[in-house]
């Protein structure tokens, strides 16, 4: 047996010099990063603003316009209702605001609603939000360059039959640029974002002063109305909480500041909480203030032009400058906004990851330092989504903010039980120590009150939207969260299932080496690389059996006739194939010898693989190696090695 035991090991430690060398990839991400750089990649509030804030804002840019979307069905008399609607849900969101706050300071770490689950509610509600989450991210990505394309249509019509190509292309440049780093991403999208929040108060400003004065105009030209479902007699109840439904698309992206919280400077909370709170004011003043000129100026919803544009033009009576500069910015803030998700999925995949619910490989920081493999993941899926849905904003929208509504429900409940488990800790010398520390705050009950509050009303609200939204597709969503969870908890357990198998806990060591070793080297054909293999072989093993399968006799008889010379005594088996098959037949015959094999023998396949000088020379052979390699991987109990022969540039193929 080989045991454990407590002889001297030496261990020893170095840095490598390896530097990457300059190669394409550089010109489109940059150069690869040290890990020690890391410190230097956060960001500052202001540049935190534009990463992180651009959903949210962006936000303000449709979901007005979802909600007429809903009360145009009761006819353009209901669309007075769609202020009253959006001070509502700026009240939402200020509770929603007053939550993440706190979770910001209680949770530095990032995480958000996930990691507040995970520490106060327990692991499914925990896998349950972070579904939610990832599901909202990647529909981020899929509606708002969908929005922001839809704003370019409006004013360029022509480009409408190439809408989902220029989503595709814009999804593919925002992944590129986020591959460059949170740092250089953010800088890249701090001038579109804060010009977006430049035009849009100038426009809301102007339009004000021009109602005040009296000389603000109604849409001219409007588009035919679109609405949701068909038309209904009156205004009802039911209509209403439809429409705020709709519209609490405005607080989407609201949570994406405290998953992100790691990539601000120190004090990471303190800044990211003060982020929090510019985004919320500028958010709710802006959605407000759309809110009320469109119900001003007769704003109807349509695909064909979007409230952004007919406000753009009734505000600044045609003055095309000051119209194109709106609707370029709106644009370019929206299709930006997928940046917010680009910041936040990869880090809510990594956490996820970390705790072995989903791949590893998306803990993998690339070259720049973000989670590349994340990144890549949610521009591929994204794009998926625009093609499925084909660009629409109105068929994407029902699929989105139930998943927010329900990370912002667990997050507060969470937030809620963690203020009571505080509670406890006023008489206790020792307290408990979970994933993070509990601190006694005797506002604990003021603090549990509002989280408490904030986590009713985000619930009721999100089982508003699934009821009025479930005909219009919010059932997919109701289908593909429970399904999420059930993917983690699968691929945690597979994760568990390998650490219990190669853990060394309670391990009595390896048996001791094995008497007999029996090696088989499949063989096409007889040159140097093949001899290369079999003196490989022989180092390991005297008992060494050459197979060739037999396609063509005459093949064949080449083989028997060069192995005589040149196989030094080695015995070889020429198995006939005459189904022309050379995987099939081999994989047989070892599985014949494994039945077969004696207690304790170890079994190996040596396998001769040649390696052209230039790899575009592959493509030119048939690479039977890799193939049987693959194919013998999965068989229990047999090692299988690959002997490469590297093809020098002075020798002819």
């Amino acid at each position: 047996m080989l045991t454990p035991d407590n002889k001297q090991t030496e261990i020893m430690q170095r840095q490598s010099d390896y530097r990457p060398p300059r190669s394409l990839s550089h010109w489109f991400i940059g150069r690869p990063l040290p890990t020690a750089d890391a410190a230097h990649e956060t960001i500052g509030k202001s540049v935190g603003l534009a990463v992180f804030a651009s959903d949210a804002l962006s936000s303000t840019a449709y979901a007005t316009q979802e909600i007429l979307v809903i009360l145009a069905a009761a006819g353009t008399v209901a669309f007075g209702y769609v202020f009253p609607i959006s001070m509502v849900i700026v009240l939402l969101l200020a509770i929603v605001v007053i939550s993440y706050e706190q979770v910001i300071h209680a949770y530095p770490d990032g995480g958000g609603a996930y990691m507040v689950a995970y520490d106060n509610l327990g692991r499914l509600p925990a896998l349950v939000a972070g579904a939610a989450l990832l599901a909202d991210y990647i529909l981020t990505v899929s509606v708002s360059i969908s929005s922001g394309v839809a704003q370019l249509v409006s004013a360029f019509p022509q480009l409408h039959e190439y809408r989902v190509l220029i989503c595709v292309i814009c999804v593919g440049l925002i992944t590129v640029i986020n591959l460059r780093g949170v740092r250089e991403s953010g800088a890249a999208f701090a001038i579109p974002s804060y010009f977006f929040i430049i035009v849009m108060f100038s426009m809301i400003g102007t339009g004000l002063f021009k109602m005040f004065t009296g000389s603000l105009g109604v849409v001219i030209d409007p588009p035919h109305i679109e609405h949701a479902g068909g038309a209904v007699s009156g205004v009802t109840a039911f209509l209403l909480l439809h429409a705020f439904s709709s519209g609490t698309a405005a607080l989407t992206g609201v949570e994406a500041i405290s998953n992100g919280t790691t990539a601000f400077k120190e004090p990471r909370s303190r800044n990211a909480g003060i982020t929090l709170i510019w985004m919320a004011f500028i958010l709710g003043a802006l959605f407000m203030g759309i809110s009320f000129l469109t119900r001003e100026i007769h704003a109807v919803p349509s695909e064909v032009e979007t409230v952004i544009s007919q406000l753009a033009r009734t505000v600044f009576a045609g003055q095309e400058l000051l119209y194109y500069l709106i609707i370029g910015g709106t644009t370019l803030i929206l299709i930006l906004a997928a940046n917010t998700a680009f910041a936040g999925f990869p880090r809510l995949g990594a956490m996820l990851a970390g705790d072995g619910f989903m791949p590893r490989q998306l803990t993998y920081r690339g070259s720049r330092l973000v989670y590349s493999y994340g990144i890549i993941s949610l521009g591929a899926v994204a794009s998926i989504l625009i093609i499925v849905f084909q660009a629409s904003v109105s068929r994407l929208i029902p699929l989105y903010a139930i998943g927010v509504f329900l990370s912002f429900t667990l997050a507060q409940s969470g937030m809620a039980r963690r203020w009571w488990r505080i509670s406890k800790l006023k008489d206790t010398a020792e307290p408990s120590k979970p994933s993070h520390d509990l601190q006694y705050d005797k506002r604990w009950n003021l603090k549990m009150l509002s989280n408490g509050f904030g986590a009713l009303c985000t619930f009721i609200v999100m089982c508003v939207f699934a009821v009025t939204k479930f005909h219009d597709g919010a059932w997919i969503v109701l289908i593909i969260i429970p399904l999420l969870v059930l993917v983690f908890i699968t691929i945690q357990r597979h994760y568990k299932d390998i650490a219990d198998h190669l853990t060394l806990d309670k391990f009595r060591g390896l048996p001791a080496i094995q008497p007999r070793h029996r090696v088989v080297m499949p063989l096409s054909s007889v040159h140097q690389g093949t001899l290369d293999a079999l003196r490989y072989a022989r180092l390991l093993s005297d008992d060494v059996t050459a197979v060739h399968i037999s396609m063509d006799e005459a093949e064949a008889e080449k083989v028997r006739m060069k192995w005589k010379t040149w196989g030094d005594g080695t015995r070889l088996v020429i198995l006939d194939s005459p189904y022309r098959l050379f995987i099939e037949p081999l994989l047989e015959y070892i599985e014949e010898i494994i039945e077969n094999r004696q207690p304790n023998e170890t079994f190996t396949i040596v396998v001769p693989q040649f390696i052209p000088s230039k790899r575009w020379h592959n493509t030119l052979h048939m690479r039977t190696a890799e193939v049987l390699r693959q194919e013998l991987l999965s068989k229990h109990g047999v090692v299988v090695t690959d002997v490469p022969y590297h093809v020098h540039k002075d020798i002819k193929e």
